[in-house]
């Protein structure tokens, strides 16, 4: 099946500050990437036979890419993703009148329209950007679905909390409503490493209790989709490209990736976040993460 198309700016005009000369081209056939997917459950998709998805890809990953160019482009990519990852809402048939080109014979009192049916979004759909890299995603998908509620979900990796002294995430901000209004959530972040941050949020969810959730991420590793898969089978995961490399230390960074990308799309030096919180707040977040992945896993 041939891939969606997608109207891009190829001229080389893009701001982002990187030089490109095509010296080769490269086809990609849809068969590869089909038997990557299945080795991930059938609710993850993987996009990366997309030529353009893996241009712009690129663009991201470089690091001439100033964080102008990075924000654009993560913009157009959350577009193209953001349109797969809704192809499951529901919609309801609708009347709508279309204007018709009047006839030399009509009056201008008659109404020059034509009745036809249509179809309207029926699910009700929020927003979940994981702050703040996620945050570089959400306009994107606020202009696919102007309709959609925004609630945000903050979260720090704090080191030696998790197995074997690892990262382990920490939740700091959290909006969501008492009572879940939703049908869908989408969760939005760019990069899916070791997906304990991933895993905390869907319990997150979860636990609030919308009915469906699904992940719009840009690039995730093997070891991350594989644990989201096989943990939460009902979730549906739409990712950019997959890398197979995760870096074994306290950072848990998937290889290549792009970088932090919270840092990429702000142009700001990495910190740590847990210094910005006041200790009590720390506390507190640890054990709310802590309580609701016990219980995720335990059911």
């Amino acid at each position: 099946m041939a891939p969606s198309p997608v109207i891009e700016n190829l001229d080389g005009n893009d701001p982002t500050g990187v030089e490109t000369t095509t010296t080769t081209t490269t086809t990609k056939s849809s068969s590869s990437s089909s038997s990557s997917l299945s080795s991930f459950g059938p609710l993850v998709f993987v996009k990366s036979q997309h030529p353009i998805l893996s241009h712009k890809i690129t663009v991201m990953r470089s690091s001439s890419t100033l964080p102008s160019g990075f924000r654009a482009v993560l913009k157009e990519v959350t577009y193209h993703l953001g349109y797969e990852a809704t192809s499951f809402l529901q919609t309801r048939p609708v009347a709508v009148s279309v204007p018709i080109k009047p006839s030399s014979s009509s009056s201008s009192s008659d109404a020059n329209v034509v009745e036809t049916m249509g179809e309207k979004l029926a699910d009700r759909v929020t927003l979940v950007p994981i702050m703040r890299s996620g945050l570089g995603m959400a306009d994107a998908m606020l202009e696919l679905l102007p309709m959609a509620g925004v609630h945000h979900i903050g979260m720090y990796k704090r080191s030696g909390m998790g197995t074997g002294g690892g990262m382990m995430p920490v939740q700091y901000y959290n909006r969501l409503p008492r009572q879940c209004n939703a049908d869908w959530a989408f969760i939005l972040d760019p990069v899916i490493a070791t997906a304990t941050t991933m895993m905390s949020v869907i319990g997150i969810l979860k636990k609030w209790g919308v009915p469906k959730i699904g992940i719009i991420s840009v690039i995730a590793s093997k070891e991350g989709l594989k644990t989201i898969a096989e943990t939460h089978p009902d979730v549906y995961v739409t990712v950019g490209t997959v890398d197979g490399t995760l870096q074994k230390s306290d950072t848990g960074e998937v290889l290549p990736g792009l970088g932090d990308a919270g840092d990429r799309i702000y142009g700001t030096q990495q910190e740590d976040d847990e210094a910005l919180l006041h200790p009590s707040k720390r506390k507190r977040s640890e054990s709310f993460v802590e309580e609701t992945t016990a219980k995720v896993t335990t059911n």
